[in-house]
């Protein structure tokens, strides 16, 4: 299972590193995956919704009596197909942001207290403080460097 699982990251790998090359196509493709993707989700729930619905009322307004009832699957299957060797699936869904806190172990935003958002608000504010007194002392020393010349 590791074997596959190591076969699968190398394609992603390989396919997102030839498609970042292509911004433009990367980008169709992505959105192409996503839009077929979800499409399959809308029409999975209709036809399910039709099934279940079906002997209530004959005069509804979905009628996918006429579509095959592997149309919503195989569209999130191409979906998934677009999305997940390009590496797009899981940063499209759930976003960097959340992985990579979920990664670091941080709590979510909204599960933060008020004191915790301030302490982090603190914490970024010295840092910025910090990086404008750096650049006004670099500043100074490329005065200084300047006037040595």
């Amino acid at each position: 299972m590791k074997f596959i699982h190591n076969l699968f990251d190398k394609l992603e790998y390989k396919i997102r590193t030839r498609l970042s090359h292509h911004p433009f196509i990367y980008a169709l493709l992505g959105s192409v995956g996503i839009v077929v993707f979800w499409r399959g989700i809308w029409h999975t729930a209709d036809f399910i919704s039709e099934v279940i619905f079906y002997y209530q009322s004959q005069a509804g307004t979905i009628n996918l009596g006429n579509l095959a009832w592997w149309d919503g699957p195989l569209s999130l299957i191409v979906g998934a197909i677009l999305l997940l060797p390009s590496g797009l699936f899981v940063s499209s869904f759930i976003g960097n942001e959340i992985i990579i806190s979920g990664l670091k172990g941080e709590k979510k935003f909204t599960d933060k207290t008020e004191e915790e958002i301030k302490a982090e608000t603190g914490a970024i504010s010295e840092i910025r403080n910090e990086v404008v007194e750096i650049s006004h002392q670099l500043n100074d020393l490329e005065k200084e460097l300047e006037e040595k010349r």
